[in-house]
């Protein structure tokens, strides 16, 4: 099966202007949470899939929902203008 990117996530954070290393020190430094930038990276490319507390967490910083960021793919790159194929 075929990973997809989380182009909403994406946006989101280069929206706020945050590096994927900004993310994971918030993530540690506000929520406690403790993952690898290379984790991060590995959530946003479609490879892993976040725990709903990590989910719920990365939302927050985004002032966004779970729902809209990890569960809308298709819609996800149409609203980033790419391509859906």
């Amino acid at each position: 099966m075929k990973k997809e990117k989380r182009w909403i996530l994406i946006e989101l954070r280069k929206n706020m202007s945050m590096s994927q290393k900004d993310v994971v020190t918030t993530l540690r430094e506000d929520f406690g949470i403790k993952i690898t930038d290379s984790y991060y990276g590995m959530i946003e490319q479609g490879v892993r899939n976040p725990s709903l507390k990590l989910a719920l967490s990365i939302a927050k910083i985004f002032n966004s929902n779970p729902e809209e960021i990890f569960f809308k793919q298709k819609y996800n790159k149409t609203l980033c203008g790419r391509e859906v194929i």
